[in-house]
């Protein structure tokens, strides 16, 4: 019994894994990946309905970026 319960706990646990989301980057890991990416002065983080949003620099030029929740990186005009 024991070891059933176990089973089906595990199986439930992965399948809840498999299904969820990717999980959201932390401030400190969304601003290492825009610094990577080429961004300065990263900052104004908010949460949206498209996902993060971010004002920063790049080349000199101010931008406004939204980070989605698989991480990829789209500048607004």
């Amino acid at each position: 019994m024991w070891l059933r319960t176990t089973t089906q706990v595990t199986l439930w646990l992965l399948i809840a894994s498999a299904l969820s989301p990717v999980h959201a980057l932390t401030q400190e890991q969304l601003i290492s990946k825009l610094q990577a990416a080429g961004y300065s002065e990263v900052g104004d983080i908010k949460s949206t309905a498209e996902g993060t949003a971010v004002k920063a620099l790049k080349n000199g030029k101010k931008v406004r970026l939204v980070v989605d929740s698989s991480g990829q990186i789209k500048e607004q005009d």
